[in-house]
């Protein structure tokens, strides 16, 4: 509610802190926030929301920012009824803020009788910094990085590291810079080799801070999966984060898409993701997560069922329209495939992991002058920036060239290329198991 408009990210920050502390507490279920920010700035009734996000009570807010000033608004409502159960006001200077959230957290706990530990009181709301500069800076970080694009996540890595320039031991700041870099990479935004040490750096650091941070963990276990391909370490480091947070989604959707899935374990993979789901509600991510695990577990109908469910949410979800064309494609539903990957390919403004995907389909197609014309196109793209080998491996697999398939794979291993990890599970590398290099391959990425 701030005059200048410009306040987004400091109270999505104030409201994720909120969630983090009310997610420490044993026995309460709190809605990831991905579920929760998708009801902002819609004047919706309450009890609709509740009902959606299976939740028995909403916190809900406001906040005004004017200088050093803060006029912060809470007040928890019985979703059920609509009755507000208690409400406050709170005007303080900004170095209060981290005061602010205690009070917040500690007046619903109390309100909603909830009995805890000495320590649970004291430690719902950690100080990771005392520099307020640097928690302002974090907090944009963040704001960026949750938006997943190339764009985005290099605003957040270097929100993160102007944090740490302010605040060495800023352990959060770290693990925020961790998770940019790990993104990055996978993405294809930046070479594997470049991007990955990076991160593992980072989320090293801030376990050598804070062992106790949960998302360091998480961020850890995910680069040992799909940088080092070490599965028993990348194991060690989700058990940990799950141990420390039980109750977050992320951490339970990356324990189930890095470890479970890669490694063939599709029940408890999926029994993961229900779990992530449960959080979150309404993640789309999560929904389409669903779909991609069907989908390596050679379900392609319930894949099918789950991406077009997604898509209902949201018909311009990029992920949902790629993994629903590779499923229409093992369907051998060649036509439904291709209009589901085009569209993908127009909606990420043909980023080179969308543009494999269609020039595989297109091959498998019969459309070979089509796979031809996207395989020419990424290799010219390849002259000035960096494209996945894996994007290009996957185009002639399609046309049935497994030596340069093969080739482009191992080029791929040459990059520590995170997609390595599906090498078991990915259905499009069939026609190349029976080959002996690709063998050695799934040996040396321990699968």
């Amino acid at each position: 509610m701030s005059v200048q408009k410009d306040q987004e990210y400091f109270c999505d920050g104030l409201a994720e802190e909120l969630i983090d502390a009310l997610t420490k507490i044993s026995g309460w279920r709190v809605v990831s926030r991905t579920s929760a920010f998708s009801f902002k700035n819609q004047n919706l009734d309450i009890r609709a929301i509740g009902e959606r996000l299976n939740a028995s009570h909403a916190l809900e807010g406001s906040v005004r920012k004017a200088g050093n000033r803060l006029r912060i608004t809470a007040q928890l409502v019985n979703v059920q009824d609509g009755f507000q159960l208690w409400s406050e006001k709170y005007d303080r200077e900004l170095d209060d803020v981290f005061a602010i959230q205690d009070d917040i957290a500690g007046a619903i706990i109390k309100r909603l009788q909830m009995k805890l530990t000495g320590a649970q009181e004291t430690e719902l709301v950690k100080r990771y910094t005392k520099n307020l500069e640097a928690y302002n800076l974090y907090l944009q970080a963040r704001f960026h990085l949750n938006k997943r694009t190339e764009e985005g996540l290099k605003k957040g890595v270097a929100y993160c590291e102007q944090a740490i320039v302010l605040d060495p031991e800023y352990a959060l700041a770290y693990a925020g810079l961790a998770d940019g870099f790990a993104l990055l990479g996978f993405q294809g935004f930046l070479p594997p080799n470049e991007a990955m040490p990076r991160a593992k750096a980072a989320a090293e650091k801030a376990l050598a801070i804070d062992e106790t941070l949960a998302e360091a963990h998480t961020s850890l276990g995910c680069i040992r999966a799909i940088y080092e391909w070490n599965w028993r370490e990348s194991e060690k480091e989700f058990k940990r984060a799950l141990e420390l947070k039980p109750n977050d989604g992320a951490a339970h959707y990356w324990h189930a898409l890095w470890y479970l899935l890669p490694t063939g374990q599709f029940e408890i993979c999926l029994a993961e993701i229900q779990k992530a789901q449960e959080l979150d509600p309404l993640s789309l991510v999560l929904k389409a997560g669903i779909g991609w695990q069907y989908y390596f577990a050679r379900q392609f109908d319930q894949a099918i069922a789950a991406l077009q469910k997604t898509l209902e949410m949201d018909e311009n979800f990029l992920f949902a329209h790629d993994l629903l064309g590779q499923a229409y494609l093992q369907k051998g539903m060649h036509e439904q495939a291709i209009v589901e990957m085009e569209k993908a390919v127009a909606l990420s403004n043909r980023r080179t992991l969308s543009l494999g995907t269609l020039g595989h389909a297109y091959a498998i197609s019969g459309k070979s002058a089509e796979a031809q014309k996207i395989l020419a196109e990424l290799l010219e793209l390849a002259k000035s920036k960096y494209v996945s080998s894996y994007d290009i491996a996957l185009v002639y697999a399609g046309l049935g060239e497994n030596g340069q398939a093969l080739a482009w794979l191992e080029k791929a291993f040459a990059e520590h290329n995170g997609w390595l990890v599906f090498l078991q599970v990915e259905p499009r590398l069939e026609p190349l198991r029976a080959e002996a290099r690709f063998s050695a391959l799934l040996k040396k990425v321990g699968l």
